[in-house]
C-alpha cells in the first residue's frame, strides 16, 4: 500500500503522474448514487456499513480514481455529541437544538466513540472490498466548521451567530471548540484503528474568518488535533476554503498535505511551504461543466505547471457539484491517468 501513487505523493515522494481523487467523488452527480439515495435517508446511508461501503466504492468502480474516501458526513461528530441532526433535500443539514448558551455547551457529550462505531464498521467493510488496491481516506470536520453548524442550527451565508459567539463570548466559544476537538481526536484515532490509510480534516467554513480569528478559533484547534493523532505512516491532509490565504498558518500545524482552493497558483503556494509538505488541488470544479477541450486544456495546464514537483495530488478546489455531467468527470479522470511526467 505504501507504494500507491496517492501515498507516495502525500509523503512528497516522486510519482510517474499525479494521483487523482475528488472531494464528493461519491455523490449526487452519479445516477448510481441516486439509485441508493432514493431508497434510504442520508443518515441511514452513513450509519449502515454495507450501504456506506456501496457508495464509497462507486467512484472506485466507475471512475478508477487513485484513492477512495469514506462515505460519511462531517456532522456525525456533532450528532454523537447530542446534536439533533436531520438532512432535508434542497435544504441541507439542520440541528433542531442549536448551541447558543452555557447550558447548551454543558450538555454536549465528549465520550462518544461508541456512538460512532458504525463508522469503524464501515471502514472495515470498505477495506475488505478494496482489498489493498488503493488507499482509503478517512476524515472529520474541523472544530470551527462543526461549531458553526451547531451554533447556526444549519448552513449559513454570513455566520452571524457564530461570529457573535466568538466576539462577544470568546470563553464560551473556546469551551465548545475544546469539546469538539477532543471528540475529533478520538474519532480520527478510531478511524486509524479501524484501518484507514490517510485522513483529511475539513475546515469548510474557515474562509468566514479574519486572519486573527482563524488563528485563535480554528488553527490552534486544528494544530492540537493533528499533534494528537496516532498516525505513523498515515498522512493527514488539511483542507479549508481559504487555504490560498491561510496556507502559511496551516503549514505550522504540520500536516503532510495542504489542500488548496482554486484562488491561487498551486506552484506559487507550494514554493512558500516548508519542504516535505505536499499540496492537493486545485482545479476550479466549475471547469468540469465546460466543453471537453476546455477540461483537457485546463488539466494539462495545471499538470505542466506542477511538472517536476514531488508532492502533488490532483483534486478540485472544493467538491464536485451535483449537476456536473458524469461523463465529464470520467473524461477528466481518464485524461489524468494517461498523463506522464
Amino acid at each position: 500500500m505504501q507504494e500507491s501513487l496517492f501515498l507516495r505523493a502525500a509523503f512528497s515522494k516522486s510519482t510517474e503522474r499525479p494521483p487523482v481523487w475528488m472531494m464528493r467523488q461519491a455523490g449526487r452527480f452519479m445516477p448510481e448514487y441516486w439509485e441508493i439515495k432514493n431508497k434510504y435517508s442520508f443518515l441511514e446511508m452513513c450509519k449502515t456499513p454495507e450501504i456506506a461501503a456501496d457508495v464509497t466504492m462507486l467512484p472506485v468502480n466507475l471512475l478508477g480514481i487513485d484513492a477512495a474516501i469514506l462515505f460519511s458526513d462531517i456532522l456525525v461528530t456533532a450528532e454523537a455529541m447530542g446534536g439533533d441532526l436531520s438532512f432535508t433535500q434542497g435544504v441541507g443539514p439542520k440541528f433542531a437544538n442549536p448551541v447558543r448558551n452555557q447550558a447548551d455547551v454543558d450538555r454536549l457529550l465528549t465520550d462518544v466513540d461508541d456512538k460512532l462505531q458504525y463508522v469503524a464498521d464501515a471502514i472495515k467493510v470498505i477495506q475488505q472490498r478494496l482489498n489493498g488496491s488503493i488507499p482509503l481516506i478517512g476524515f472529520a470536520g474541523a472544530p470551527f466548521t462543526v461549531m458553526s453548524y451547531l451554533v447556526e442550527g444549519g448552513s449559513s451565508k454570513d455566520f452571524k451567530l457564530t461570529k457573535l459567539l466568538i466576539h462577544n463570548h470568546p470563553e464560551l466559544a473556546h469551551q465548545l471548540l475544546a469539546k469538539i476537538a477532543k471528540v475529533t481526536i478520538d474519532y480520527l484515532n478510531l478511524q486509524i484503528d479501524a484501518g484507514v490509510n490517510a485522513l483529511q480534516l475539513f475546515d469548510s467554513w474557515a474562509l468566514a474568518l479574519s486572519w486573527d480569528d482563524y488563528k485563535e478559533f480554528s488553527h490552534n484547534y486544528n494544530t492540537e488535533i493533528i499533534s494528537k493523532l496516532n498516525r505513523k505512516d498515515i498522512p493527514i491532509i488539511s483542507f479549508c476554503k481559504g487555504s490560498s490565504v491561510f496556507a502559511p498558518l496551516m503549514a505550522e500545524s504540520k500536516p503532510d498535505v495542504i489542500s488548496i482552493d482554486w484562488n491561487a497558483d498551486l506552484l506559487d503556494i507550494k514554493r512558500t511551504l516548508p519542504a516535505g509538505i505536499a499540496v492537493q488541488g486545485n482545479l476550479d470544479p466549475h471547469i468540469l461543466y465546460a466543453d471537453k477541450k476546455v477540461i483537457k486544456e485546463r488539466i494539462h495546464r495545471l499538470f505542466e505547471r506542477m511538472r517536476g514537483e514531488n508532492g502533488f495530488i490532483f483534486n478540485l478546489g472544493h467538491g464536485i457539484m451535483p449537476d456536473i455531467p458524469f461523463d465529464n468527470v470520467k473524461y477528466a479522470v481518464e485524461l489524468m491517468k494517461e498523463f506522464r511526467y
